[in-house]
C-alpha cells in the first residue's frame, strides 16, 4: 500500500495487477488536427515541430517498439505487465479500421495488459468512441485528454485549437460509455497565475474522472512559446512556484482520482528553461517533503460529497 499523501499511478497498478506494470511509450505515426491545416498548422504554442513524436513509427512497428521497451523496463524496474501507451500526437486522429488495427496489434504483445491513449477532445467523434467502447469490455483501457486549461482564454492564447466545451463534451460522452478518463493539466502557462491554475483543480473536481497528469510548462527550441521567452514576453515559474501550486492542487482533487504525472521529462537537448526541470527526482521529493510539512492531501480541499 502507498504511503504518499496522493494516489499514485504505480501503487494503483500494482494494486489492481498484483505485480509492477509499466506504461510503454508509442509512436504510431499519427498527427494532429492542429498540425495537418484541419484547425492549425502550428500546433501549441509550447510544441516545436516534431511535437511529442519520436519518428519511432518510421522504423519500427508498434510490436517491435513494445518488445523493445518490455526488455529495458524488466530489468530496470522489475516490471511483469505493460500499458501500451499511444503518447505521439492524437492517437484517435485516423480512420477507425487504422486506429483498431494499431490498437489491436499492441494488445496481441504478451504481457500487455491495457492500452492508454492519449488524444485531443476534439478528436472522438462516435464511430471511434464506439471503438474505444468495444476494447474497453475486452481489457483494461484509460483515454487520456489534453485539456491543459479551464479557461477559454488560455486555451487561445496557446493556440491549443479546442475549446473548454470540447473537452467538456468528450468527458461527457466517453464515461457515459464507462471508459476512463485521464486529464492532462500544465501549470505556469503564459496569462495565468497560482489562482487560475486552482480554479481549473477546482473544475476538475466536479468531473466524473479517473485521472490527472500534471505537467510543468517547459520551454523547447524552435517554438512559439521560446520567441516569446527570448524577447522577454513569458518568464517560467520557479521551482518554490511550481511546488507550492502542485501541492495546493493536488489538495482539491478528489482522493479517488488516480495521479498519473506530477512534472514533465523535458529532453535535455531541447530545453531552454527552466533548467530545474530536469531535477526530476529531486522535486517528486521536495513535492512529498511539502506535502508534509503543510499537512495536505490529496482531496483535503475538495468541496464533493
Amino acid at each position: 500500500m502507498s504511503t504518499k499523501r496522493y494516489r499514485d499511478l504505480n501503487s494503483y497498478l500494482r494494486c489492481r495487477f498484483g505485480c509492477r506494470v509499466q506504461r510503454i511509450s508509442l509512436d504510431a505515426g499519427l498527427t494532429c488536427p492542429n498540425r495537418d491545416g484541419t484547425k492549425g498548422t502550428g500546433g501549441c504554442i509550447y510544441c516545436n515541430p516534431q511535437g511529442s513524436g519520436t519518428g519511432l513509427a518510421a522504423t519500427f512497428s508498434i510490436t517491435q517498439q513494445l518488445q523493445q521497451s518490455k526488455k529495458r523496463l524488466a530489468h530496470r524496474y522489475k516490471a511483469k505487465k505493460f500499458i501500451a501507451y499511444f503518447q505521439s500526437f492524437s492517437n484517435t486522429y485516423a480512420p477507425v479500421e487504422k486506429l483498431k488495427s494499431l490498437y489491436r496489434e499492441a494488445l496481441t504483445v504478451e504481457d500487455v495488459v491495457g492500452l492508454a491513449i492519449g488524444t485531443r477532445p476534439d478528436c472522438v467523434p462516435p464511430e471511434v468512441l464506439d471503438l474505444l467502447e468495444e476494447l474497453n469490455r475486452k481489457t483494461y483501457l484509460w483515454v487520456e485528454y489534453g485539456l491543459q486549461s479551464i479557461h477559454e482564454a488560455t486555451l487561445k492564447r496557446i493556440n491549443r485549437g479546442h475549446t473548454v466545451e470540447d473537452f467538456f463534451r468528450a468527458v461527457k460522452e466517453t464515461r457515459q460509455r464507462n471508459i476512463e478518463v485521464v486529464v492532462h493539466v500544465i501549470l505556469g502557462l503564459p496569462g495565468e497565475g497560482k489562482e487560475e491554475m486552482l480554479a481549473t483543480a477546482r473544475a476538475l473536481g466536479e468531473l466524473d474522472i479517473q485521472g490527472v497528469k500534471l505537467h510543468l510548462l517547459y520551454i523547447i527550441q524552435g517554438t512559439p512559446l521560446a520567441r516569446l521567452y527570448e524577447q522577454g514576453a513569458y518568464q517560467c515559474l520557479t521551482r518554490e512556484e511550481y511546488l507550492d501550486i502542485v501541492c495546493e492542487f493536488l489538495a482539491l482533487l478528489p482522493p479517488h482520482v488516480v495521479i498519473h504525472r506530477l512534472t514533465g521529462d523535458p529532453h535535455p537537448q531541447e530545453l531552454v528553461a527552466p533548467l530545474w526541470a530536469l531535477n526530476k527526482q529531486t522535486n517528486l521529493m521536495a513535492i512529498h517533503r511539502i506535502l508534509e510539512e503543510r499537512d495536505l492531501w490529496q482531496g483535503k480541499g475538495w468541496k464533493g460529497t
